[in-house]
């Protein structure tokens, strides 16, 4: 995580030799690729590409389509508005708001040789915060606690600032104190995702075994995320990018912050990916400490269910336990966690220590 400066589109450090600015015509706002789509970049396995995302906080259609105006009323001069968010905010892009998602997703970014039934490995080598501020918010009633907030027209977003050279996010504990919360922050990517096999774009909110908005907080740089390939070139893509989250998400969002990113494309074959893993149906993270089985569905009890057999699964395929102590152990020794709450359909990931097997 580098200095809270302001990167405007190719401006600052660009840390790989491809570069992907979150400029018209490299953006989806509200859907997610699918089939149909053709890419807007084209690499070889093993690539890095620094990508540039856009937070959709700002842009959207109820905070006034123009984050310039938007973010000048939280104290912000212009120079530190994206040029590359109002620039989409301004233009005519065929966004639907009763009907498309929030989120600005960017590519798709195709990887040669990839084939269904692959895994397509996607490794966080590098987040830099684009600018030193970023928005919390519970608008539309959702969230954790729908029906109880937002409690009033004043107190749906809470506008917090990036301190001490991005390590930290703070704002005041209440509306004009001169009191504050400090909490570290840690940038990661809530949505990375492979294409779709549907000709159909999907909705950006629910994640499903494509990826897209899973939404997994240990996603952090030196982690990847292994997800089973739909379509040729496996059509990949970034976005909702996130300065800090809590597991579960329990608002409408988390600390919502635009950020640019270096990841590292590799590819799994079928035949490497089965003898590594078994068979994965949805989206899997590694970390330096976990291997990072999870589980989708719109019932928080068969997310946890579902995840619970990705996690049996992995366990049986990677060390060869037999299902019976499988099981055994993850109610011993495995945290299961809510990845999040408020994305329709609801996530939830597993903690296994990798080092647990070393003996």
């Amino acid at each position: 995580m580098t200095h809270p400066t302001v990167l405007q589109p190719g401006s600052g450090p660009i840390r790989a030799a491809e570069y992907l600015p979150a400029t018209a015509g490299h953006v989806l706002w509200g859907r997610l690729p699918s089939a149909s789509d053709s890419p807007v970049l084209t690499i070889d396995p093993g690539t890095d590409v620094t990508i540039d995302t856009i937070s959709h906080e700002g842009v959207m259609e109820d905070q006034g389509r123009d984050p310039l105006a938007y973010f000048r009323s939280k104290g912000v001069d212009g120079d530190g508005v994206l040029q590359d968010a109002i620039a989409l905010a301004a233009s005519d892009y065929p966004r639907d708001p009763a009907h498309d998602g929030p989120h600005v997703v960017t590519g798709p970014i195709a990887v040669r040789g990839a084939r269904p039934g692959d895994l397509l490995k996607m490794t966080v080598l590098e987040t830099s915060l684009r600018v030193p501020y970023g928005v919390i918010t519970n608008r539309h009633g959702k969230g954790a606690l729908p029906g109880e907030f937002p409690e009033g027209p004043d107190n749906v977003s809470v506008f917090a600032s990036a301190i001490e050279d991005g390590r930290f996010g703070t704002f005041p504990i209440a509306p004009g104190s001169d009191r504050s919360v400090r909490f570290p922050l840690a940038p990661f990517l809530g949505i990375m995702g492979v294409a779709t096999e549907s000709p159909l774009r999907p909705h950006s909110v629910p994640p499903a075994e494509y990826g897209g908005n899973i939404d997994i907080k240990l996603l952090t740089v030196g982690s990847s995320l292994y997800l089973p390939v739909q379509v040729p070139d496996a059509l990949a893509y970034v976005g909702d990018p996130h300065f800090a989250q809590g597991d579960g998400e329990v608002a409408l969002t988390a600390m919502e912050a635009s950020l640019r990113v270096t990841v590292r494309f590799d590819l799994l074959s079928q035949s490497d990916a089965l003898a590594e893993f078994g068979a994965v149906a949805g989206p899997l993270a590694e970390t330096s400490e976990f291997l990072v089985p999870t589980g989708l569905d719109e019932d928080l009890d068969v997310a946890v269910a579902n995840c619970v057999r990705a996690s049996i699964a992995l366990l049986e395929a990677r060390w060869g336990l037999d299902r019976a102590h499988a099981l055994a152990y993850l109610s011993a020794a495995t945290d299961f966690d809510i990845s999040q709450v408020v994305d329709i359909v609801k996530g939830v990931h597993a903690r296994i220590r990798k080092a647990d097997f070393d003996v």
